[in-house]
């Protein structure tokens, strides 16, 4: 698969780009990383790196930097209506920080399952396999701060 990205012939899914990232021991934005050395960077929704599903029904934008190992992240998620993405468990200590900014959405974590609505959030322990569910019939986004145990890459 990695010979496959690297020549071009395939483009990872979401889900592939996060085992590569925990196999590498690397936080998932050095996979995507664009190094400037400016202090304060605008990060224009133009030149915005967004990764889809590989059906399309879920986006994962990067609301930060992607100049250096860091042990917070910060994403913009939408979730098209009726659908799931199921997330590899991230490295140990991780925790995500969630908050629906508009729609529904459904929350697995192990054997537990949460239903946000709109301005709800939730924060939970990441580094077991969790879900991310839309039972609404509208588009949800949600806002999510993904913070590492410690910090990654050899930092």
């Amino acid at each position: 698969m990695l010979c496959q990205i690297e020549l071009g012939q395939s483009t990872p899914t979401i889900n592939i780009l996060w085992k590569i990232a925990r196999a590498l021991n690397v936080p998932f934005s050095a996979l995507i990383t664009d190094q400037t050395p400016a202090r304060t960077k605008v990060l224009t929704a133009g030149k915005a790196k967004i990764l889809k599903s590989a059906d399309g029904t879920f986006a994962s934008r990067a609301l930060f930097p992607f100049d250096e190992p860091r042990t917070v992240e910060f994403y913009e998620l939408r979730l098209a209506p009726g659908s799931v993405e199921r997330a590899d468990p991230h490295p140990p200590g991780t925790v995500e920080n969630l908050v629906v900014t508009s729609g529904r959405l459904e929350i697995g974590v192990a054997d537990d399952r949460y239903l946000l609505a709109t301005g709800d959030a939730i924060q939970f322990d990441a580094d077991g396999p969790h879900e991310y569910h839309n039972p609404g019939d509208t588009e949800a986004v949600i806002y999510l701060v993904m913070t590492y145990g410690e910090r990654l890459g050899g930092q």
